[in-house]
């Protein structure tokens, strides 16, 4: 098997804690090829795509030099037989660009994971709108009047822009409506900019913010609560939060349960959802994380159970 990875340049990679290295070191394995590029190496010329790639063999993951590379020059993209989409946000034009490219791969018969087209239809936040019967309360609107009215009726919100990652520009304005005007304005860039704002969840005090993996629709049996800093309300690892490995719940499952046949559709293959208290809160196609932090705790082979799960569409 014969794979392809389009990432983040190598040298900004943390290689003990990134999910990307260890789907590598998984295919690597179980005795497949494996070659990486950046959105930079891209080529589409007449209508096929090619990248300058490099092939990869990783050492040890807690090295400085954890990895042994190799420029291998333009090769064409269906050469491989899986690709996979690793490329972390901004989903910006850039992003979009790439995946037009990676579709032309698709279209001669490469595996891309996740699906070009469904990248693009999925916004991470704004998805989640689908499966309403799983969310908090939930607007999206880049004018003021709802947005207030929102905080009106609820008086305990999360405010947060549609695009980004890792906590960025989340804000929470409770009782007091301290500084709503100021944050909806920033959010929406004077009400240009469309901005997402859900009930807030308290459970994220006590039980933090659960990521759930989903393996073609299937989720992984243990989770990573990732409790908030002292001080924060965020439930991101960028800023601080902590991570516990849990077992999921039977809510859990019931959420996992209402989005699978469309992950399933979609050609989703690899989903990292958000779910604070009851609530799925997010829905994470682009570059989903938390493999190495699952798989250490449980000993389960999440990345190893992921390539199987992909030779098998091949």
């Amino acid at each position: 098997m014969k794979l392809a990875v389009l990432m983040d340049p190598i040298e900004k990679i943390k290689a003990y804690k990134d999910s990307t290295v260890a789907m590598i070191k998984s295919a690597q394995e179980q005795g497949w090829t494996c070659e990486f590029f950046t959105q930079s190496d891209l080529v589409c010329r007449d209508g096929r795509a090619f990248a300058d790639v490099s092939s990869i063999v990783i050492k040890d993951l807690h090295q400085p030099n954890w990895a042994n590379t190799k420029r291998m020059g333009e090769k064409a993209l269906s050469e491989f037989d899986i690709i996979l989409m690793r490329k972390d946000p901004p989903f910006d034009m850039e992003y979009i660009f790439a995946t037009y490219a990676l579709e032309l791969a698709e279209k001669e018969g490469v595996l891309i994971a996740n699906k070009p087209q469904s990248l693009r239809d999925a916004n991470e936040k704004f998805y989640t709108l689908n499966f309403a019967q799983c969310c908090p309360e939930t607007l999206v609107s880049r004018n003021m009047a709802p947005l207030k009215a929102f905080w009106e009726t609820h008086r305990n919100v999360i405010f947060k822009p549609l695009e980004g990652m890792g906590g960025r520009a989340v804000f929470h304005v409770g009782e007091d409506g301290h500084n709503l005007g100021v944050i909806l304005e920033m959010l929406t860039h004077g009400e240009t900019v469309s901005t997402m704002a859900q009930k807030y969840i308290p459970e994220i005090k006590t039980h933090g913010d659960k990521r759930i993996l989903l393996i073609d629709g299937e989720p992984v049996p243990f989770a990573l609560a990732r409790m908030p800093a002292k001080g924060e309300l965020r439930g991101n690892l960028a800023v601080g939060a902590t991570g516990k490995v849990v077992e999921i719940t039977e809510r859990d499952r019931w959420i996992c349960e209402n989005l699978s046949p469309t992950l399933k559709e979609k050609g989703l293959y690899f989903v990292g959802i958000d779910v604070i208290g009851d609530y799925l809160t997010e829905i994470n196609i682009t570059s989903p994380t938390c493999i190495q932090e699952i798989a250490n705790e449980t000993g389960l082979d999440i990345a190893g159970d992921l390539m199987r799960c992909l030779a098998k569409k091949v």
